[in-house]
């Protein structure tokens, strides 16, 4: 049907799902998980038309199949990859059954809230958050709010890699989930590219997370890990060291590939504490990612963090992530220069739903959707992330605050509200 919005393909992905699910495939098999969709802007509204086009295309989603030359091109790209796992990818297939997807009306019949719940093994159901994000954002912004175009948006997209390239900057695109669309994300890296060949030797493209246009534009596809391993792993071995547990794990799929170290699923000072438990860790981990809270206090935390261990912090990175513009990336770029510090930048949605609206001469903002889709459980246990940002908390409420007083985090009343 020609209204249907599907993925460019089953690479038309975040690499960390893949490599996750290879990860999950090995030490979890079988083991049922559920997500679910939380869409965090309550005054933003869906129409009814934009919720059966969602629901037709993502109904359409088991036509997508790993192709031969993709595969092909995964065993070149990311030699991490088992053949085991690669014939499981090819045999993969979406299942829509395993979705439930409704809608709540709000102000009227026609407008209101979506509702998404995901069910299933959780080496199927892995894959679902970025593809289904990715096609209701493109669904909404061609039906509901239809005030921008693509006006601009190459030179935007260029401008800004070429300001933070000439601050030495070493960045990569992190924007599928919540693209406005395809075509955005496929300007976007076109963009970034030509910007890193014109200038040469001032900061780095390191390549994108999506691994359809890793592929189709020749660059490294990037990524590792999200909060979901160390979500999944708290709730099936318990939360006494989950984060030690989870990277060791870890490393018994992918030994020394994959490892920058996702350090905020149960807030970062909890993270520093099993690392400083298990030094080997740390100096086998060659970085961490900061993907919440304030990140002018993450390099200096962390510096510390590998000095107290006897660690040469300069031969660690740190990956920054979280709600990233140009102007931030500029300032924490000088504070690690200062610091002596390797970092990147992984820039998601001021890249790739940055637009103006049209209606305002493209002076004012068109908001993208704020929504997240999380592991909700795993067999049957429920799981939670207590963020470095209270708002990003997510989970049963009794079992957040059964974590927090296990770490021996403070319980505050907006914890009592967030779910």
């Amino acid at each position: 049907m020609a209204d249907l919005v599907l993925p460019a393909s089953l690479l038309d992905t975040d690499l960390y799902k893949i490599t996750m699910q290879q990860a999950v495939l090995q030490h979890f098999p079988a083991v049922q998980g559920t997500y679910r969709f939380t869409h965090r802007s309550k005054d933003v509204y869906f129409t009814r038309e934009c919720y059966l086009r969602f629901k037709r295309s993502v109904s359409a989603f088991d036509r997508l199949a790993l192709s031969s030359s993709e595969r092909a091109w995964l065993e070149k790209a990311c030699p991490y990859f088992k053949p085991t796992y690669l014939d499981y990818l090819e045999a993969y297939r979406f299942k829509p059954e395993q979705l439930s997807i409704s809608f709540e009306p709000g102000r009227d019949a026609d407008r209101g809230h979506i509702h998404i719940d995901v069910s299933g093994p959780w080496e199927e159901t892995i894959l679902w958050e970025v593809p289904l994000m990715a096609c209701l954002s493109e669904i909404y912004f061609t039906t509901v709010d239809t005030d921008w175009d693509y006006e601009g948006q190459e030179d935007a997209a260029y401008k800004k890699a070429e300001t933070m390239l000439q601050a030495g900057c070493v960045i990569s695109e992190f924007g599928t989930r919540r693209r406005r669309s395809f075509h955005t994300q496929d300007i976007v890296v076109k963009s970034l590219i030509r910007a890193a060949k014109d200038n040469a030797g001032k900061g780095a493209v390191n390549g994108t997370s999506n691994m359809h246009l890793a592929m189709k534009y020749e660059v490294a596809p990037i990524g590792t890990i999200a909060h979901e391993w160390f979500m999944g792993i708290g709730a099936l071995k318990g939360y006494e060291h989950v984060n030690a547990m989870a990277l060791t794990t870890w490393q018994e799929t992918y030994a020394d590939a994959l490892q920058i170290a996702l350090t905020d699923t149960f807030s970062t000072e909890v993270f520093f504490k099993d690392f400083a438990a298990n030094p080997h860790l740390a100096r086998q981990w060659s970085g961490l990612r900061q993907d919440s809270g304030d990140p002018f206090i993450f390099a200096p935390r962390a510096k510390g963090v590998y000095e107290q261990l006897g660690i040469d912090f300069r031969q660690k990175t740190i990956i920054f992530s979280d709600a990233l513009d140009v102007e931030k990336v500029l300032r924490l770029q000088r504070q690690c220069d200062e610091l002596g510090m390797r970092c990147g930048f992984g820039i998601g949605t001021s890249l790739t739903n940055d637009f103006k609206t049209k209606s305002s001469g493209y002076t004012e903002k068109s908001r993208a959707l704020n929504m997240v889709i999380k592991l909700s459980s795993v067999a049957g246990t429920p799981t939670v992330k207590i963020s470095d940002e209270i708002t990003k908390n997510t989970g049963d409420l009794a079992i957040v605050q059964q974590v927090k007083e296990l770490f021996g985090i403070p319980i505050k009343e907006i914890d009592r509200r967030v779910g």
